[in-house]
């Protein structure tokens, strides 16, 4: 219908009377819409209707001419050589014309005529620095007449700094049209302001300089009562930002952080923080803005930030005695923010003889008085408060177990902290006490050794990683978003930071599944702040010494962290053993060997064909089960477990079956069993053989970060924890 009445409207378009015109225009468009193809029938017409004086008749031709221009490059080229001299003579006159009640609106002369030949001048000037030029004195003239104190006259103004920003307009008429919308940043209506913020981000890409002049008046609208206005504006000075000016601006954040609402907070938080570790050039003035964010909005504080602080401090050794000082201070004023608390308490664990003996200080500090108990009061304190968050109970227990090495005059009080959590329905705090409490009480001679400070984390290597994660996270988010629209808002350097993507837990309270990569070529860990007391994995040895005489040797059944016997053995400082951790589980009580104390410090390395003691893993009044051990000769990832069930009830138990689970890292191979019967009263025994592979062998696998539970099952019976 459209292709066979399209020759018909078009005869209609050139008639006498304006509303016949008007309404042809209109179908027009329609047509046009419909059957992109007709667009070329309409140029001639649409270019001669430009000359019309009836305003109804113009709106209706500019909204043609623009759909033409939507539809064909042809007509696009075509009305800009017939059109852009009409639509100024068409803006010069609405803009100077006299007083006309049938038009009139707030004083302004047809609005709606105004905003619809701005917009088909931006269409037309887009791209083309001809007919921009062309266009430029009209527009300056209707940006300067335009009156702003009416409604009407803001929606003109807007569309004709759109237009400018839009075109290819000189640079002088650029500011002229970014000066008005500071402008529209101090009207008291919010849709003038937050249509000016979204304006100003895209003039970002066009004249920062330009912008810059109104970072006053863009920092106050980040104070604005309504949350999108803070948003957006807060959005723009992100973008502000640069060398010269990220020191004052980041205070104005910071100081707005302490008074802003709970709702903005996280926000907040996100952007000062990345300010701050985009411009960390100078280390002591980020140290400083993040420890006032830490002590303000510190339970909105992401993670990855505090991670990324810890790595800091690790690597700037003039600054520790400085930060250490400071956590210090903030932990007693804001107690409550819980990523303040974690720093500062690693921070107490590692540098607490600083904090005490006033070690490494700044012209820029005061001397602070504070005790080995006020160390271990601040501590104490936390673990108290903290008592759900698991991640945080258990930093605070290895920063007592640290500080039971600093300030050995508080040993036996932090003991009696520690065994509080001997009883803890969390395993993991359980079994840390428990360790813990062991190490305190029965192996001070290697205690010293076992506790000493973390070796400085690679800090490029954290770097690298978490820039990975972000751009994985920022892929997956560009694939999940449609294709952003022509003329849709393009901003450099991002305004939405993505969430970072989960990385590898620094305290490894929750990365079961992550495995530790050591080298022994290098002096710290590839995985830095892979275990909690600092302890470095690698093989302190040289090729060929000889072992220290403090070294004990480390039996490991299944070769977790077995070490390669030809580059010497490792310090007893790099494991720490499960030991008694899991025994309540077992409805008798296992036979568990401390490995701290498996043998005397003077005994020889074992090799492959050392035979390992037999252990009765369950024991009941029905049921006896005992497993032995044997390494294969060249596989010392292999172990080879013989178990032996034997019935000790008067009635033989049928069907049996043994089933097994390992970790993730490790690769079981289980022989069916010698028979399905179990004899009675201990008259005879079934067997069965199972082999493990320790995938990860050669590595310490974060024994005391995460102690795995391995679980038993006889058919029908209950499950044994081992």
């Amino acid at each position: 219908m459209a292709r066979d009445l399209a020759p018909e409207v078009e005869r209609l378009l050139l008639s006498r009377d304006p509303n016949t015109k008007k309404k042809a225009a209109l179908c027009s468009i329609r047509i046009v819409r419909k059957v992109p193809d007709l667009a070329e029938n309409f140029m001639g017409s649409a270019a001669e209707n430009i000359k019309e004086k009836h305003h109804g008749v113009l709106i209706s031709v500019v909204q043609l001419c623009t759909e033409l221009c939507k539809a064909s490059k042809e007509a696009l080229e075509y009305l800009r050589k017939h059109c852009v001299e009409g639509l100024v003579r068409i803006l010069r006159d609405v803009t100077n014309s006299s007083y006309a009640p049938e038009y009139d609106i707030a004083g302004i002369t047809d609005p709606f005529l105004h905003i619809r030949v701005l917009r088909l001048m931006r269409t037309l000037g887009q791209g083309d620095a001809d007919c921009s030029e062309y266009v430029n004195d009209i527009l300056a003239q209707v940006a300067t007449k335009t009156e702003s104190n009416k409604n009407a006259g803001n929606a003109i103004l807007y569309e004709c700094v759109e237009t400018i920003m839009s075109i290819e307009a000189t640079s002088g008429l650029r500011v002229l049209a970014i000066n008005i919308l500071g402008r529209f940043l101090s009207n008291r209506d919010n849709n003038i302001r937050y249509v000016a913020l979204n304006m100003l981000m895209r003039a970002m890409a066009v004249d920062t300089q330009a912008v810059q002049r109104h970072r006053a008046t863009i920092l106050e609208c980040v104070k604005d009562a309504d949350v999108s206005i803070r948003k957006r504006a807060l959005e723009l000075v992100y973008l502000l930002i640069n060398d010269t000016n990220v020191k004052p601006l980041t205070k104005e954040l910071v100081d707005y952080l302490e008074v802003s609402d709970e709702d903005f907070k996280e926000d907040l938080t996100a952007k000062i923080c990345s300010i701050v570790e985009k411009f960390s050039e100078d280390k002591l003035w980020y140290l400083d803005q993040m420890f006032k964010v830490l002590s303000l909005a510190g339970n909105f504080v992401k993670d990855d930030v505090w991670h990324a602080l810890i790595v800091l401090i690790s690597n700037a050794s003039e600054l520790q005695g400085y930060s250490v000082r400071s956590l210090y201070k903030a932990l007693q004023a804001y107690g409550a923010q819980e990523s303040l608390v974690r720093v500062a308490v690693w921070c107490i664990g590692e540098y607490g003889e600083m904090v005490v003996n006033n070690i490494n200080m700044l012209d820029v500090e005061e001397p602070v008085t504070v005790t080995e108990s006020d160390a271990v009061d601040a501590v104490e304190l936390a673990l108290k408060r903290y008592s759900v968050d698991v991640t945080t109970r258990a930093m605070c227990l290895v920063a007592l177990l640290k500080l039971s090495s600093r300030f050995p005059p508080t040993s036996e009080r932090i003991q009696e902290i520690v065994v509080q959590n001997k009883g803890n329905t969390v395993l993991e705090l359980q079994q840390r006490s428990i360790e813990f409490n062991s190490i305190i009480q029965r192996h001070q001679s290697i205690k010293s050794s076992l506790l000493e400070r973390m070796p400085v984390l690679d800090e490029a290597s954290y770097l690298m990683k978490r820039a990975a994660s972000s751009q994985a996270t920022v892929s997956l988010t560009k694939s999940a978003t449609t294709a952003t629209p022509a003329g849709s808002l393009k901003i450099p350097n991002g305004v939405v930071k993505p969430p970072a993507a989960p990385l590898p837990d620094l305290l490894d309270l929750n990365s079961d599944d992550v495995p530790v990569t050591t080298s022994a070529t290098t002096t710290a860990p590839d995985n830095f702040l892979q275990d909690l007391l600092g302890i470095d994995l690698t093989n302190s040895s040289t090729a060929g010494g000889a072992p220290s005489a403090t070294t004990d040797i480390l039996m490991d059944l299944l070769s977790i962290g077995s070490f390669p016997v030809q580059n010497g053995p490792p310090t007893t400082s790099n494991f720490i053993t499960p030991g008694q951790a899991v025994t309540k589980h077992a409805p008798a009580t296992p036979q568990v060997m401390d490995l701290l104390d498996g043998l005397p410090s003077s005994t020889p390395l074992p090799d492959e064909n050392t035979a390992y003691p037999s252990i009765t893993a369950f024991q009941s009044a029905t049921l006896k089960i005992t497993f032995s051990f044997k390494k294969q000769p060249g596989k010392p990832q292999e172990t080879t477990m013989h178990v032996s069930f034997t019935n000790l009830t008067s009635v033989a138990l049928t069907d049996f079956m043994f089933q097994a689970a390992v970790p993730k890292f490790i690769q079981l191979r289980l022989d069916p069993a010698s028979s399905s019967i179990l004899p009675a009263s201990g008259n005879g025994s079934v067997t069965q053989s199972l082999s493990v592979t320790n995938n990860q062998h050669g590595q310490y696998y974060k024994l005391m970060c995460q102690g795995h539970v391995t679980c038993l099952s006889l058919s029908g019976g209950p499950w044994i924890w081992a």
